[in-house]
């Protein structure tokens, strides 16, 4: 049975590359926080990071769909300890 709700996130990135490097990372929770009532899948077109949730019910939405901001964020954040600063050799 399909869940009664779904929401779609989308995240834009300058470079191709930032895009993955944040798909790759918070994919590797698909499937791990899903429960009973919501499930979520990571997909990237491109610079474009979609995160699409569904859930039996609006609460669980929400939660969902708050978690995954939470994800992609952190994976942000992450990301840019690790890029290398612009102009140092």
């Amino acid at each position: 049975m399909r869940p009664a709700h779904s929401a779609s996130l989308e995240f834009d990135y300058s470079e191709e590359r930032r895009a993955r490097v944040v798909e790759r990372s918070v994919a590797v929770e698909e499937g791990e926080i899903d429960d009973a009532r919501s499930g979520a899948r990571v997909d990237r077109e491109g610079r474009t990071v979609v995160v699409t949730v569904e859930a039996d019910d609006l609460v669980a939405l929400r939660a969902g769909l708050n978690s995954w901001i939470r994800l992609v964020e952190t994976a942000e954040r992450v990301a840019d300890v690790g890029e290398p600063l612009s102009g140092s050799a």
